[in-house]
């Protein structure tokens, strides 16, 4: 009873989980996981509805006299119910799903999007037809109506991109590039998640996804093609004396790099850390201090040697990059 009882509130907390609107794909906000969310639909009910005959059949069988069904008359069955009715309907589910596997076609006008996974991060370069390539990190924003083209890789270890309610998933492999393409219908905010176990802050290493209407994407992507303005600040000396250019690059301010990621529009984020934390000058003046303590595993250095002061004057002058 107790067993019985436990797997009632497990079940029933599973199901409250998926509960959301902004990482589930019970509720798309793009073409392709409306697709997905459609055939899950059309295969439970498939599913319930052969569980139930299985079911009546079982029951039909306790209850039959003994010998109501001869020899042949049990062939037959078998032979029906086991091996031809089972097939039709397998074929049947085939033929209707292959055309929602069908890839989106890609035209040269569509909008590129590379994505990397590190640990524990994300690196995002938009490319726009005729423009130079336009870098952020840990967001991602896609215009809707209009297909997008995501060339997912990675930069150490195996991870896997997923946004539960824009498309599947798909594996991001160190040395190879897998395509994605897709079609947001809706805008709003949404979040994506590493789905394959990528170290010690895996389940830390998720996203925002923010969709957005065409106009208004277009403006964001020229604002953020501009350099970031220099501002002598202590900020902005603690930054450049501390060696914190040599892993993240401010365009306008520092050279390139691709370690870490890039600044140059940091405080225009949400979230810090990946989709972990709030974007506030604590929590970003915690980060720089003690990364660890966020994100266990994190490659990025521990500046235990700033004050809180310090660290909070570095954390104004990263917030004041939009």
């Amino acid at each position: 009873m107790r067993g019985m009882s436990t797997a009632i509130v497990v079940g029933t907390a599973a199901l409250l989980a998926g509960c959301n609107t902004h990482q589930s794909t019970l509720a798309p906000f793009g073409a392709d996981a409306a697709d997905i969310r459609h055939l899950f639909i059309i295969m439970l009910v498939g599913a319930v509805v052969i569980a139930g005959a299985v079911a009546l059949l079982m029951r039909h069988a306790v209850r039959a006299p003994e010998g109501a069904i001869g020899h042949e008359k049990g062939m037959r069955l078998v032979l029906w119910l086991g091996g031809v009715i089972p097939t039709i309907v397998l074929l049947g589910l085939l033929a209707y799903s292959l055309p929602y596997m069908r890839p989106r076609p890609v035209a040269p006008a569509d909008l590129k999007v590379a994505v990397d996974g590190e640990q524990f991060w994300w690196r995002v370069a938009y490319q726009a037809p005729g423009r130079a390539p336009v870098l952020g990190a840990n967001e991602i924003r896609i215009p809707t109506g209009r297909t997008v083209a995501f060339r997912l890789g990675a930069g150490d270890v195996v991870h896997s991109f997923w946004i539960p309610g824009l498309a599947g998933k798909m594996d991001m492999i160190p040395g190879r590039i897998n395509s994605l393409v897709v079609r947001a219908d809706k805008p709003g905010r949404y979040r994506g998640q590493c789905a394959e176990f990528c170290g010690l802050s895996h389940a830390l290493m998720a996203f925002d996804v923010i969709a957005m209407p065409p106009a208004a994407f277009d403006a964001w992507l020229a604002q953020q093609a501009r350099p970031a303005r220099a501002v002598d600040s202590a900020g902005a000396r603690l930054f450049a004396t501390n060696g914190c250019s040599g892993c993240h690059a401010i365009a306008g301010v520092t050279p390139p790099t691709r370690i870490g990621p890039d600044l140059t529009h940091f405080g225009s984020r949400r979230t810090l850390a990946a989709g972990i934390l709030p974007m506030t000058e604590a929590n970003v003046a915690n980060f720089i201090r003690h990364p660890e303590k966020t994100k266990p595993g994190v490659r990025m250095p521990s500046f235990p040697q700033l004050s809180d002061a310090e660290a909070l004057a570095l954390a104004r002058y990263l917030q004041g990059l939009k």
